[in-house]
């Protein structure tokens, strides 16, 4: 929420004329979906799976360093590949229009210790409709961050940057916290409600498959490099974590990235829903590699205008959408990952502390983004 609206110039039909322009997008990419796509999505889920599994095998002589080293790499990248490329986007139902009951959103799993539909709920239901919304969206802030100068400080607020540091190292698990609504359900009454109960041994029984699996029987099975393979595995699952936070930090808490009221988004119509997914977003700069390697989540502003279209489409996307951006007049924030961790870092820092001078409100001081 900024005292001024970086969207202020733009009347109620240049609003709804963006949002058609966004639709014929859309639409045209549609339309076009094709083979290509569906073999770009098969061939990398097949690359991952070989990856895993050749690492895995690599991981059986982990007692040797060059194996240990090899391994590892190849695990951390392959479970990167599994979260973001494939199970992220697959979960989105961007590929359900192959009708392949192995590459649906209804049947997938993936290597994560939050189950599929909970984390269904939590992020395409709720973070998607209400992007960036204080209080509405649970990825903003993770629930545990102060995320805006005008919510309240508390001291609380001054280990924001160990909370965040310490939720980054065990991602998976604050998400699975944060789908679970652990806030709100931790009350005596809640923690009694069977639809919680019923949720909470969903995901008891998904870390428990993700334990055995990562940490007793590949282990096991690497008989004299039981403890090697063990370290290996937590450093991957380490890895793929510290990575996963980071772009989604990088997508959505940097510098020049726009939070919301509840009351912004009371009536809201399709092409004000479209304005805030723009402003409440930020893209990653870099190479085919990057984007690859951050499930093209790096087209985060992409992303969150069109999260059903498939993830390869984002890049061709980006130049019309960003044309759009020099239309209207707005800002597409975006820069390489050094700059953009830096910037959501400085911010998570920055809001860890009481503000300097207490926000005077005045009239004109317009909150985002309904016109």
């Amino acid at each position: 929420m900024t005292a001024i609206d970086p969207t202020a110039h733009l009347t109620a039909e240049q609003i709804e004329e963006l949002g058609r322009e966004l639709d014929a997008i859309r639409d045209e990419v549609l339309a076009d979906r094709g083979e290509k796509d569906a073999a770009y999505i098969r061939k990398v889920i097949s690359v991952q799976r070989k990856l895993e599994l050749a690492s895995r095998g690599v991981l059986l002589f982990s007692i040797f360093p060059p194996a240990w080293l090899i391994g590892t790499a190849g695990l951390s990248v392959a479970k990167i590949m599994d979260n973001m490329e494939i199970g992220h986007n697959v979960l989105h139902g961007q590929w359900d229009w192959m009708r392949d009951p192995k590459i649906h959103s209804t049947t997938w799993e993936w290597d994560h210790v939050s189950p599929a539909d909970q984390w269904k709920h939590s992020h395409n239901e709720l973070h998607h409709t209400y992007t960036n919304v204080i209080g509405k969206d649970n990825d903003l802030g993770y629930g545990i961050m102060r995320v805006d100068e005008d919510q309240r400080w508390h001291p609380f607020h001054l280990g924001q940057p160990l909370w965040n540091f310490i939720n980054a190292c065990f991602f998976e698990y604050g998400i699975a916290a944060y789908d679970l609504e652990l806030g709100k359900n931790l009350h005596k009454r809640r923690r009694k409600n069977p639809e919680f109960r019923a949720r909470a041994r969903a995901v008891g029984r998904k870390i428990r498959k993700q334990v055995l699996k990562d940490y007793v029987i590949h282990p096991l099975l690497s008989g004299p490099s039981f403890l090697t393979t063990l370290a290996a595995t937590f450093t991957a699952n380490l890895v793929r974590n510290l990575w996963t936070h980071s772009v989604i930090m990088c997508g959505h808490f940097p510098e020049g990235v726009q939070v919301f009221e509840r009351r912004s988004i009371k009536g809201e119509t399709r092409g004000q829903w479209y304005l805030r997914q723009m402003m409440g977003s930020a893209n990653i700069s870099g190479s085919r590699a990057m984007h690859f390697m951050t499930g093209n989540l790096s087209h985060q502003i992409e992303h969150h205008l069109f999260p059903d279209l498939p993830s390869n489409r984002y890049a061709e996307v980006a130049v019309k959408v960003r044309a759009l951006f020099e239309k209207y007049e707005l800002e597409y924030v975006t820069g390489p990952l050094p700059k953009q961790v830096f910037s959501a870092w400085h911010k998570v820092f920055r809001l860890s502390l009481p503000n300097k001078k207490p926000k005077v409100k005045t009239p004109d001081q317009q909150k985002l983004v309904t016109a």
